[in-house]
């Protein structure tokens, strides 16, 4: 049986995410995905949400499986019977940081092989990072993540914070707005 596992932080999943584990449920008999913290960040999903919004992603896919976590991925790899890391490649600076990881566990696991999957180019864009940031400001990612994600999203409260935000700014910077010649004029 061939059997791979894709770890990631997935915080939150993406459209990008869901295209990798597609593709690699249709590559290998079994795939894990593995949810990771990443000590680098601060995530906005715990690790149980993150794992219930994966669930509820990929329960349609017969041969995909969620799971969780800590430490090495090579050890989890090990530990799951596997011998393959699948990782999506959006970029070139993707590759760059994804080749120097596969080298790295190379060394760390001779035995285990990194498989890279292209994210489909409708996707090469897309980061966990810029959906968050986008959503926060107020920006419609429907096209980005799926329902379940943006419904999650806005229970944590990303998206609400920032029309509000942007409205009493506006506010400030009229009453801020110079009393010279091009100032508005005040009836009276």
């Amino acid at each position: 049986m061939r059997r791979a596992v894709y770890p990631g932080a997935f915080d939150p999943p993406t459209n990008g995410h869901l295209d990798v584990i597609e593709r690699g449920s249709r590559i290998f008999d079994e795939l894990i995905v593995a949810v990771a913290d990443n000590p680098q960040k601060k995530p906005l999903f715990t690790r149980k949400e993150r794992m219930a919004l994966l669930r509820g992603l990929v329960g349609h896919l017969r041969h995909v499986r969620v799971d969780t976590f800590d430490g090495l991925a090579v050890d989890f790899v090990r530990k799951r019977g596997s011998n393959t890391i699948l990782r999506g490649i959006r970029t070139i600076s993707d590759f760059e940081f994804e080749f120097s990881m596969a080298l790295t566990n190379r060394k760390l696991a001779p035995e285990i092989e990194t498989v890279f999957v292209m994210t489909h180019e409708d996707y090469s864009f897309i980061s966990s990072r810029l959906i968050k940031e986008v959503v926060s400001l107020g920006a419609n990612a429907s096209a980005l993540v799926p329902p379940s994600v943006i419904r999650a999203l806005e229970r944590s409260g990303v998206g609400r914070a920032a029309p509000a935000a942007r409205k009493r700014s506006r506010r400030r910077r009229w009453r801020a707005a110079p009393q010279g010649r091009h100032a508005p004029r005040r009836s009276t």
